[in-house]
């Protein structure tokens, strides 16, 4: 049986406009980079591609992804202060405009040099998004589940030892997705789960040698 739809599915949450596509999926892609990166954003470039570039500004894309990377959620009003607040806050933001019909239409890079970071986000419409890539690794993060995003060396036993800290947490794992660069180097591991993980066992994951990205991103949710 396929998945149930609700009333609140078609609803969705209430949202900062005027579009769903341009306005809350640029914010929530701005708030899975916001839980990305490690420390408070001070610098940021975003790449607009596609529609995001050509009728973003018009539909405050730029104003959600700049909301988004401050940790504002999608029915924050200050969205529409979102410039006014960031150099407040000296942040330090450009924004560059490309054509590239390989990507999705809704498409945006956001480099955070200070983290080496380059996050590629997907508006899919709706408010629905995707971290469709995190540096060189594709991963599909959408903020609906619980997400542990790691980087580490590519050797043998180390889905096995994170899963063991997963399984000794009682934590179900909804999916696992491995990718690497090339065999012996680096990878990452995205995965998913259906429940909260405790902070013990991201300290656990924090003593794994030669696993160098540690990641936990909890779903986001709409008050």
């Amino acid at each position: 049986m396929g998945k149930t739809t609700s009333l609140f599915d078609i609803i969705g949450p209430v949202i900062i406009g005027p579009s769903s596509s341009h306005t809350a999926g640029a914010v929530k892609i701005g708030l899975l980079a916001y839980k990305l990166a490690e420390k408070e954003i001070k610098n940021v470039k975003f790449v607009l591609y596609n529609s995001f570039a050509k009728t973003g500004k018009g539909h405050g894309t730029d104003k959600g992804l700049l909301a988004g990377i401050m940790g504002l959620n999608v029915n924050d009003d200050n969205i529409i202060d979102a410039f006014k607040i960031a150099d407040e806050k000296n942040i330090n933001y450009t924004f560059d405009y490309k054509d590239d019909f390989s990507r999705h239409p809704n498409s945006v890079d956001i480099i955070i040099s200070a983290e080496n970071l380059v996050i590629k986000g997907d508006s899919l419409g709706g408010g629905e998004v995707s971290i469709s890539k995190i540096n060189d690794y594709d991963v599909d993060i959408r903020g609906d589940y619980n997400t542990l995003m790691l980087i580490y060396k590519d050797k043998p036993g180390m889905v096995f030892k994170v899963s063991e800290l997963i399984k000794e947490a009682k934590v179900n794992i909804a999916t696992l997705a491995c990718n690497r660069t090339n065999k012996g180097e680096e990878a990452s591991m995205c995965i998913t789960l259906d429940s909260d993980l405790a902070k013990r066992t991201i300290d656990k994951l924090q003593n794994i040698d030669e696993l160098f990205f540690i990641r936990y991103i909890e779903a986001l949710k709409y008050d």
